[in-house]
């Protein structure tokens, strides 16, 4: 393979790939972030924030090479809507506990997102500086890096965004040439309604207990993002729950005319 078509190769890969910053406290390190990001052939960045960060430091950082990705910089308040339009989420954290459960590397990531690259919006999420990402982050998640380190892990936002987009950009140079693109997935907005109607029905049936909800709901969200639901499969789990909704609430309705 040429140079050329690598490099076109590459960028045909890349194009659906997004830099998410939850909550990132120092505009010099979504600067900083996109520097690394354009480096890496990945042109879109968004940020999760309260408030619009400083434009000016995070330009001073990025240089005038990846002034452009800042310029185009999409902001959201909350991470919902800023993975609506993804097919698949790619988590980091460094923390480990009964709550976290580590199964990849960056380079095993690797192989995991690059049939998925042709077809569908992958998004690269990365927590705070102070904290990284929560439980209540990592739902969105299909799938949680851990960058390895030695004894002291102490690597900045820039660093870790540099290490998972460089193997990403490796891979697709390298690796992607002979890989079978997977088809359309369902959405994260199509997915998280589909997860609030199947709490609904799990809650109405009795399956749910108050105490462990959340548990259970984790668990059923990594078994359904396993399985790489498609938008139309979705749309079917939604649409009996509704079903059974509405059939258990005519039930309701009807049992005290029969008394």
């Amino acid at each position: 393979m040429t140079e050329t078509s690598k490099k076109v190769q590459e960028a045909d890969l890349l194009h659906n790939v997004a830099v998410v910053l939850m909550q990132p406290k120092y505009p010099e390190n979504i600067g900083a972030a996109a520097r690394v990001a354009m480096n890496m052939g990945i042109s879109r960045l968004i940020v999760v924030r309260d408030e619009e960060p400083d434009r000016e430091k995070m330009l001073k950082m990025a240089t005038h090479e990846a002034a452009g990705l800042i310029e185009a910089l999409t902001l959201h308040d909350t991470l919902a809507p800023a993975l609506a339009t993804f097919s698949y989420v790619v988590g980091t954290t460094a923390r480990q506990g009964r709550k976290r459960r580590i199964e990849n590397t960056p380079r095993q990531m690797v192989t995991t997102m690059l049939p998925l690259l042709r077809n569908n919006q992958v998004a690269l999420l990365f927590g705070p500086e102070h904290r990284g990402l929560t439980n209540d982050d990592l739902k969105y998640c299909h799938l949680t890096v851990t960058i390895p380190t030695a004894d002291f892990s102490s690597l900045n936002l820039a660093q870790a965004v540099a290490i998972l987009s460089h193997e990403l950009y490796y891979g697709a140079l390298y690796q992607g040439k002979d890989i079978v693109a997977l088809p359309n997935m369902a959405t994260a907005h199509e997915l998280e309604g589909m997860y609030a109607h199947v709490e609904e029905l799990l809650n109405t049936i009795g399956f749910l207990r108050t105490e462990d909800t959340t548990y259970w709901m984790r668990n059923i969200r990594k078994f359904l993002g396993r399985i790489g639901l498609r938008g139309k499969e979705a749309r079917i789990i939604r649409g009996f729950c509704r079903q059974f909704l509405w059939h258990e609430g005519q039930q309701r309705q009807e049992k005290p005319a029969k008394e």
